[in-house]
């Protein structure tokens, strides 16, 4: 699958207008909708029938929640389709939960047409959704607070002294051009010790480098990133 191809989307929500709005919008992008799920289960099951590239997944639903689907479709492994969670709030702790399930990130329902296209062209290349700011106070509001994380508890002794200070900044909303600019290292340099974390860690993601650093207490709630010198 290269980066060139157009990418195939499922779209699971329970509200019709929903589903219909955002077809319209990643259609007239160029975008393909190889099917729709009104639930969980639903959703559960059309991945597995169509193998799209991409999951749009309203955290709520009936029978079977956008949580426990994420969980199924992502307990495959790496090669499953990256999920992005709608939700209409974003302080929310089911959110916080599917991210750290796996989830590459999460969109507002009133997301723009311009930030929905993008959103789902950036996950599919294999990035995280990470918008520092709400990603931080998600992530403050809920690390620690007995939320469904087992899953992301690691040892962090793997990492040199060098990753854990990359993932410190990380964690604080840092960019990779601002990774390198801080830590005076090439942008290339900043990516591969962000790669290693990742594959030292088994995360799919810079979103669950986040999850991590909180829950390990690698960075404490409160903590300023690129404002601090």
């Amino acid at each position: 699958m290269t980066q060139q191809q157009t990418p195939r989307v499922l779209l699971a929500d329970d509200q019709t207008l929903v589903r219909t709005g955002f077809r319209m919008i990643l259609g007239a992008d160029g975008i393909d909708v190889v099917a729709e799920a009104t639930n969980g289960a639903e959703a559960v099951e059309a991945v597995r029938r169509t193998r799209p590239d991409v999951v749009l997944m309203d955290i709520r639903m009936p029978e079977m929640d956008g949580l426990e689907a994420t969980r199924r479709i992502l307990a495959g492994g790496p090669g499953e389709p990256r999920v992005i969670i709608l939700t209409t709030f974003d302080l929310d702790r089911y959110v916080y939960a599917a991210l750290s399930a796996g989830a590459s990130g999460f969109l507002l329902k009133d997301v723009t047409p311009e930030h929905l296209t993008a959103a789902v062209r950036t996950v599919r290349t294999g990035d995280a959704l990470l918008a520092p700011a709400i990603t931080r106070r998600l992530v403050q509001r809920f690390a620690h607070h007995g939320g469904d994380t087992a899953a992301l508890h690691r040892d962090l002794a793997s990492l040199t002294p060098r990753e854990l200070e990359v993932l410190g900044l990380l964690a604080r909303g840092l960019s990779n051009a601002e990774l390198a600019t801080r830590l005076h290292l090439a942008e290339t340099t900043v990516k591969t010790h962000v790669a290693r974390i990742l594959g030292k860690l088994g995360l799919r993601d810079r979103v669950q480098a986040v999850i991590v650093a909180y829950e390990t207490g690698l960075v404490s709630a409160g903590e300023r990133g690129a404002t601090q010198q």
